[in-house]
């Protein structure tokens, strides 16, 4: 693990906050959060805590969505066979399932079916596969879900043909479109949308939305799959802003009062009986449906979410739950092996990057094996392993670096390579994947500051033990759904003491005892144990934490969340 860490207390305009604050009549330290993260008036704030479904933009806003459904009407009238196409991963198996179960309620299922690329077979996005499919089973029109923003020759293909494309994306458009009837996508420059970060499942709702419309049908035959979208929203990172908040508020309330045979089967294999929270999704649902995906095929995904009853709905989460539980044998061995490389050599021990490779490492979680291995030697990550005669990884990186742009740097040793700012894959031949390795090391050291190197923790702002009560707590609880842009606050309290009651459990983490002006509090640290020899100096320490809640024998009592602590400076 990275010993240090540097912490940054981010700023805040001090007279908007004040202002805030005569308006809320809240703490002020909660003031500061919300001024941080742009709520600073009272109406922004109202919206922010009291999120309505009547917020929700409406869909006609958005570039082609009348193209979209006129298209769609006219394929119901001419009884055309329409394929619902989609992504492997979480936004893409949800947006499916949402539009092929909505298609299903309003159109003769026997005209129907969805399609789900194999990740290993066909790849990320439309697939030459997918429309070969298409065209043999007698499909006109394809609706493409998170994904075929990009697939101008594939799109073209189609069309010769004779098959037609609704696109509904969120990924970021090239300046040549592909030749599909309607583009779906809030981030087209000339798409008025007011909300430009909906995920692709978020698109495709409010396609359903539109369709809603059209048809004269209640709201609710929309608001029926926002436990879906909200699924979609946490695991594929986009922020948690404006309309996707309203969107996963809503959901998370679906998911507890009224799930998705597909979602109470998940989290019934859980083993959760809580209620649920994003973080939920994110950790239980999301890498479930995920494994799918990455260790067979992302098919059953599908059919978990459209499931009609219980039962089948637990026949396929116990398939998902299976791939899981190998998905994490192979993370952990492949993981191990890793660390082992490179502990066992010092040179690469003392890199700016780090690129591993072993021919036998499954492909589907390089990916995941790469991001663990950040939190060992935090800096830009390449993961490889051999897929059929070439060479295939994918890269991670670290806050502020763009691995992407480094990637690119090293494209004459590469057959191919994708991504984006802080995730990418590529395939290369074997014959290259030394002198890639070097070259990777050699664009890295050369562009990156080395303070990126240590990992950063952003702080809302420092708090005293005096202002933690359960009101300015059950305040943070109202701020959920937490996510990129609008995370979980981040504190600091300065100049505090162990109480001597601070212990280490299972013989990694630390049991907090901590005294600042006679208040005590207590905490847990996952992973600290390293770091217990701070405490026993019995000088005064710092430390950042998140706020939770301890349930134990049926009492409840705030605690902290220890992120990090040093020794104290004046």
């Amino acid at each position: 693990m990275p010993e240090q860490k540097r912490w940054n207390i981010l700023p805040v305009a001090e007279d908007k906050a004040d202002a805030l604050f005569h308006s809320l009549k809240i703490h002020p330290v909660l003031c500061r959060i919300l001024t941080q993260r742009g709520l600073d008036d009272f109406n922004k704030a109202k919206q922010f805590f009291r999120p309505q479904l009547t917020d929700l933009h409406d869909p006609w806003l958005m570039k082609d969505m009348e193209k979209a459904v006129v298209r769609l009407l006219d394929a119901f009238n001419n009884r055309e066979k329409i394929l619902v196409f989609g992504d492997y991963d979480v936004d893409g198996t949800t947006s499916v399932a949402c539009m092929f179960s909505f298609l299903q309620k309003i159109y003769a299922p026997e005209l129907l079916d969805f399609y789900i690329p194999h990740r290993y077979r066909e790849g990320y996005g439309v697939s030459k596969a997918g429309i070969d499919f298409a065209a043999s089973q007698g499909f006109t029109l394809i609706v493409s879900l998170d994904c075929g923003i990009k697939s101008v020759e594939l799109i073209g293909y189609a069309r010769s043909l004779g098959i037609e494309f609704i696109v509904c994306d969120h990924h970021m458009p090239d300046e040549v479109l592909p030749p599909a009837v309607a583009i779906l996508n809030p981030k087209q420059k000339d798409c008025n949308y007011p909300y430009k970060e909906l995920c692709g499942c978020g698109v495709g709702f409010k396609l359903i939305s539109a369709l809603v419309k059209r048809l004269g049908l209640p709201d609710s035959d929309a608001f029926e799959y926002l436990d879906l979208v909200a699924t979609a929203i946490a695991a594929d990172i986009v922020p948690m802003t404006g309309e996707n908040r309203t969107l996963a508020y809503f959901g998370l309330k679906k998911a507890n009062e009224s799930p998705n045979a597909g979602i109470l089967a998940l989290k019934e294999l859980s083993g959760l009986v809580k209620e649920l929270h994003i973080t939920n999704l994110v950790f239980m649902i999301a890498p479930r449906v995920n494994a799918a995906g990455r260790m067979d095929d992302a098919r059953k995904a599908v059919q978990l979410f459209i499931a009609r009853s219980a039962a089948e709905a637990i026949q396929y989460a116990e398939q998902l739950h299976s791939d899981n539980t190998d998905r994490k044998e192979a993370d952990k061995l492949i993981t191990q092996e890793a660390l082992a490389i490179i502990e066992s050599d010092t040179t690469l021990v003392a890199r700016k990057s780090t690129v591993v490779f072993q021919p036998h490492w499954h492909k589907g979680v390089v990916g995941i094996v790469a991001s663990r291995l950040i939190d060992h030697y935090y800096r830009p990550t390449i993961v490889l392993t051999r897929s059929g005669d070439y060479v295939a990884g994918s890269a991670r990186s670290v806050t502020g670096f763009n691995v992407y742009e480094a990637v690119h740097q090293c494209k004459d040793l590469l057959l191919g390579y994708g991504g984006h700012f802080y995730a990418a894959g590529m395939t290369l031949e074997p014959e290259n994947v030394e002198a890639f390795r070097e070259r990777f090391e050699a664009v890295v050291t050369a562009t990156i500051h080395p303070e990126l190197l240590i990992p950063e923790i952003l702080i809302d702002s420092e708090l005293q033990f005096k202002d933690i009560k359960q009101a300015f707590y059950n305040i943070i609880c109202q701020m959920e759904p937490f996510g990129p842009e609008n995370m979980r606050p981040v504190f600091v309290v300065k100049n505090v003491t162990d109480s001597g009651y601070s212990r280490i459990v299972k013989e990694q983490h630390i049991r907090f005892s901590l005294r600042q002006d006679n208040i005590l509090f207590n905490g847990i640290g996952f992973n600290m144990a390293q770091k217990f020899h701070l405490l026993q100096q019995k000088k005064p320490v710092d430390v950042v934490f998140t706020l939770d809640e301890n349930e134990w024998n049926n009492s409840k009592h705030l605690q902290l969340k220890v992120i990090d602590f040093r020794q104290h400076e004046e």
